[in-house]
């Protein structure tokens, strides 16, 4: 029963592996399977990494939750939200069109159908899916709109 599990387990790591690209075989080790990150636009906090603008593993791109900080209402938001995803993508080698997910954080959900206005249509035709929430105590930083996305190369 131990070996029969252990075996379906490599048979489920090798095809996530090989979903992902990363060219995994059953013999080889996690370790020795998967490549070492990178990442871009770390972010210090007294000289401590805190977190990266954007991590790549294998042919995955993640970016963080890009927010925007100054005036403007959630259409001025909701567009320099996306100008930043993109512009960190591209930084990445991918694109807007390669997006596969992506996550919204709202201060307000009252914002939802004006946030869809700026958002549709900038992830080309065939859009990436998306999960929208209402986030309780708001959006950090005083963005009325956050969002992070998941994008292949």
């Amino acid at each position: 029963m131990k070996t029969e599990r252990r075996s379906i387990l490599k048979r489920l790591f090798a095809s996530a592996a090989g979903a992902i690209g990363l060219g995994a075989t059953t013999k080889a080790t996690a370790a020795e399977a998967a490549p070492e990150k990178e990442v871009f636009n770390v972010v210090n906090h007294q000289d401590v990494p805190l977190f990266s603008g954007s991590t790549k593993l294998g042919n995955l791109v993640f970016v963080a939750g890009k927010g925007y900080h100054k005036e403007g209402d959630i259409k001025v938001h909701t567009d320099e939200v996306l100008k930043e995803l993109e512009k960190e993508l591209i930084k990445a080698g991918s694109s807007m069109e390669k997006v596969l997910k992506v996550n919204v954080f709202l201060h307000d959900l009252n914002d939802y159908k004006a946030m869809n206005e700026v958002y549709k249509g900038r992830f080309g035709s065939k859009p990436p899916v998306r999960t929208t929430v209402a986030v309780y105590g708001g959006v950090p930083g005083d963005s009325l709109v956050e969002m992070d996305c998941i994008a292949y190369i």
